[in-house]
């Protein structure tokens, strides 16, 4: 259960997913879900894997990654307070297609797949926001394609700083250029060379790892239309739920 420390109904309601759904379904998922950190870099499960948990980061943002058969892998979606990880276990599949990797450290709420199934099938709101979110997601997926095969790797590069910012409070990252380059798909010099040029931009402020979005605006007008598709999508789809 949660961590008494805290106020459950207010830690609750920090995943915009969860604050979706009605008071009522909410409280009776108290029991259920328990708060834990989540560390940089920590591998939540692996693809064609059988998770002992879905996570709802609330601190945290998640990656999901295709892995090769080489080992070689990039970032299909990010997942933060926008959402839950794991949604493919309520969609029928008892394994995840893809290996998800704790992008920004922070904390989460988890929950054992059997009772999100149960609530998935059995109570309407549960299925139509779960729903709603995996059409989103699906989108910034089917994007993200998209855009790493049509679009620069700067333009890639605001749009991934984008979507994180977009699923935490405040205006910092905690990301090293390596672990960037493993999520784009791309070798480490293209992102010192990309974080470079914005820095020069005065669009954002790096050092060893802890990114500073300094002008967001300008961030917005230097990446491709991708963002835009993505964050439009959330906001018809989960309407209120996700920053400006």
């Amino acid at each position: 259960m949660l961590n008494s420390s805290v106020e459950p109904v207010d830690r609750l309601c920090e995943n915009h997913l969860i604050a979706c759904l009605p008071p009522a379904v909410r409280a009776s998922w108290l029991p259920q879900l328990e708060l834990v950190d989540l560390e940089l870099g920590q591998v939540l499960y692996e693809a064609q894997s059988r998770p002992s948990h879905v996570y709802f980061p609330l601190t945290s943002i998640v990656s999901l990654l295709s892995v090769m058969e080489n080992g070689a892998s990039a970032e299909i979606a990010v997942v933060g307070n926008d959402g839950m990880v794991g949604f493919a276990l309520i969609m029928g599949g008892d394994t995840t297609p893809s290996r998800a990797v704790v992008q920004s450290a922070g904390e989460g709420l988890r929950m054992k797949p059997q009772f999100m199934k149960h609530e998935f099938n059995l109570v309407p709101p549960v299925k139509h926001v779960m729903l709603r979110f995996t059409q989103a997601l699906i989108t910034q997926m089917a994007q993200t394609a998209v855009c790493n095969r049509h679009h620069s790797l700067d333009q890639q590069l605001c749009r991934w700083l984008l979507l994180s910012l977009d699923r935490l409070t405040g205006s910092e990252l905690f990301m090293t250029q390596e672990l960037i380059a493993n999520m784009l798909g791309v070798r480490r010099e293209g992102v010192t060379e990309g974080a470079h040029k914005l820095q020069l931009a005065g669009l954002i402020r790096y050092s060893r790892g802890h990114i500073t979005i300094l002008d967001r605006t300008g961030l917005e007008h230097r990446t491709c239309e991708c963002y835009r598709v993505v964050r439009e999508e959330y906001r018809r789809l989960l309407p209120g739920r996700i920053a400006t």
